[in-house]
């Protein structure tokens, strides 16, 4: 099993760290995309047909927080599979990079979930109850989550954007993208 298409090497990512990858990132850049075209579209048949598309911005954040959690047990797994000799400040700052990836995108749907709380709303999620509705508004919670919640979700966005770029422009000469790690054929190839 240690040479399976499934599993992490120090070339390529297996099927599972792909999989979660790339479901994660549609959801993060759907996220993100929507919220911009709400922005700068406004609130017009453009964007309502457009939203129906894929799924809601609340869904998106509980979407999110589920998968995290798998994810981040999967790269814990797999952390000696991924080890590569090269320890280079560029790859140091990829791992810390990550890190923080993985703490906004707890936060960030945490801080939501916490605002509906603090809102007395609550929060249902495909009729399951996440959050209960206390009809109490607690202002202390609201408030901080009311502000953190964008900026911190904005911080995403650019580092996500930093993270795309940096994944498809090559760094030194003749270096393949990084991005071939994670799209490339499976087996090593």
């Amino acid at each position: 099993m240690q040479n399976s298409k499934w599993l992490d090497t120090p070339e390529r990512y297996g099927l599972i760290s792909r999989c979660l990858h790339w479901a994660m990132a549609y959801l993060l850049v759907w996220q993100f995309v929507t919220l911009v075209g709400w922005r700068v579209l406004g609130d017009g048949t453009v964007m309502r047909t457009v939203s129906q598309l894929g799924p809601a911005h609340g869904t998106v954040g509980v979407l999110v927080l589920a998968l995290l959690m798998p994810r981040i047990a999967w790269t814990v797994a797999s952390w000696r599979c991924r080890q590569s000799p090269d320890q280079s400040f560029r790859r140091r700052v990829a791992s810390l990079v990550h890190g923080i990836f993985y703490m906004l995108m707890f936060a960030v749907p945490f801080l939501a979930l916490t605002r509906a709380y603090g809102s007395g709303k609550g929060y249902e999620f495909w009729g399951i109850r996440l959050v209960p509705q206390t009809g109490q508004k607690i202002a202390w919670l609201t408030e901080p989550a009311d502000w953190l919640h964008g900026s911190l979700a904005w911080t995403l966005a650019v580092l996500v954007a930093g993270h795309v770029l940096m994944a498809i422009i090559p760094h030194k000469r003749f270096e393949p993208p990084a991005v071939k790690r994670m799209i490339g054929a499976i087996g090593g190839r």
